[in-house]
C-alpha cells in the first residue's frame, strides 16, 4: 500500500500552487481520482481535505458504498467511497485508502468523499471545455461537464451541491429483502 503524504506537505502544496497561480487565474477546482476518474470538485463546494481521521464507525445495514460514520471536532460526518458510490468498483469491506475531501459546510450535508488521489488544483485557464455526448443525457445531475487539460487526460465535473442533493446519495440504508 503506498504511504499516505503528511498532511502538511499536502497543505504546503497546495498553498504553493495558489500563490503560483497568475493573478486574475484563482483556481476554480480540486482534482481528485476514483479508481483512475479523474474528478473536478468545484473548490467553493469543498470543506477541508481530511488527511488524518479518527476512527470509522461502521452502520449496519448501510449501501456497500457508505463507509460508516466518523467525529470531526465534535460533528458525525457520513464517509462516502466516492468510487464506489459511483460504480467504479465494488464497496463494502475494509474502507479504501485515500483522502477524506469534506462538503462545504454551506451544502448542509455533513459528508465527507473519499478519493483515491489528490491531483492538486486546477483553473479555467487550464482546462478546455468538452461537447457534451448525447449518450451522457441521461447522467445524473450531480455530473458536470467535460474537460481537457491540454495534455490528453478528461476531467468529469462532480457538482457536490446536487450531490447532496440526489435521492440516492441521500438514502444509505440497504434496503431490507422482502418476503421470500
Amino acid at each position: 500500500m503506498p504511504r499516505q503524504a503528511d498532511p502538511r506537505q499536502l497543505q504546503a502544496r497546495l498553498a504553493q500552487q495558489l500563490h503560483d497561480m497568475p493573478a486574475g487565474q484563482a483556481p476554480a477546482w480540486l482534482a481528485a481520482e476514483c479508481a483512475g476518474l479523474r474528478l473536478l470538485l468545484p473548490l467553493q463546494e469543498v470543506g477541508e481535505i481530511v488527511e488524518h481521521a479518527p476512527p470509522l464507525l461502521p452502520l449496519p445495514h448501510a449501501r456497500p458504498w457508505f463507509e460508516g460514520v466518523l467525529n470531526l471536532r465534535g460533528q458525525l460526518h457520513g464517509v462516502v467511497d466516492l468510487a464506489a458510490f459511483l460504480g467504479l468498483r465494488p464497496g463494502g469491506g475494509v474502507p479504501a485508502a485515500g483522502h477524506l475531501v469534506a462538503l462545504h459546510p454551506s451544502l448542509g450535508l455533513h459528508c465527507l468523499l473519499r478519493v483515491d488521489r489528490l491531483a492538486g488544483l486546477r483553473n479555467g485557464a487550464q482546462l478546455a471545455s468538452l461537447p457534451r455526448p448525447a449518450a451522457r443525457a441521461g447522467a445524473p445531475a450531480f455530473a458536470g461537464e467535460l474537460y481537457d487539460d491540454g495534455q490528453g487526460r478528461t476531467w468529469q465535473a462532480l457538482r457536490l451541491a446536487a450531490l447532496a442533493r440526489d435521492a440516492h446519495f441521500l438514502h444509505v440504508a440497504q434496503p431490507l429483502p422482502g418476503p421470500q
